[in-house]
């Protein structure tokens, strides 16, 4: 079928890849744009297998401070080479992450990154209560369980706040199908004034005002 100019630039707008890798997925998926869009996820995971063995030696820091000066989020995102560091989509792509981890507050980069005791535990909570049940539903339960709790927890398994069409780990693979580089989230901090410490501060100060 032939594929029109709207469709390629539909396409362009939500996924952000070129004209060439878009026309392909187009001609793919017979002018399906979610089959297209599932498609270049997919082309996107394939092209971050095979960069897996490189070295991601370069990189920045994405940041995010919240308006009201409380919240601040880094996070270093790696690649192969400065040029690709340096790149619009690079830049882009740290900082929305910076801004989801300050909206979502994840716990690790990825599932592999979990402590072992933390995993074990949340396996055990996952199990109570279903005991005298057949072991394929056991594991059904268990398995929707834990997903459950990566996506609450695990960066690359949350949805994008940007755009919760896609997880973290489609996005991330977006930019390594554009940059054709190995990319890796490689560590993240968040800090932020809880109301506790405010109030502490204040009291602190208060004394301080009264003795003198």
């Amino acid at each position: 079928m032939k594929i029109t100019l709207d469709q390629i630039k539909e396409l362009r707008e939500r996924t952000g890849v070129g004209v060439n890798a878009v026309r392909e997925a187009l001609e793919s998926s017979e002018g399906d744009m979610d089959k297209a869009v599932k498609y270049l996820r997919e082309k996107g995971m394939a092209k971050a297998e095979k960069r897996k063995g490189k070295v991601a030696s370069n990189g920045i820091i994405g940041t995010y401070i919240h308006p009201n000066k409380k919240v601040v989020v880094t996070v270093e995102v790696a690649c192969e080479t400065d040029f690709a560091a340096k790149s619009e989509d690079f830049t882009k792509f740290a900082n929305d992450i910076a801004l989801h981890i300050a909206a979502t507050s994840p716990k690790f980069i990825t599932v592999k990154s979990i402590n072992k005791d933390i995993l074990t535990a949340e396996f055990n909570a996952a199990e109570q209560g279903l005991d005298g049940k057949p072991e394929k539903i056991r594991e059904t339960i268990v398995n929707g369980k834990l997903e459950k709790f990566y996506k609450e927890n695990v960066l690359l398994k949350q949805s994008l706040f940007t755009d919760e069409s896609k997880t973290v780990e489609d996005y991330l693979n977006e930019l390594i199908a554009k940059t054709g580089e190995k990319v890796q989230i490689t560590q993240f901090h968040k800090f932020q004034v809880s109301e506790s410490n405010l109030d502490a501060n204040l009291d602190a100060e208060e004394e301080e005002v009264i003795e003198e």
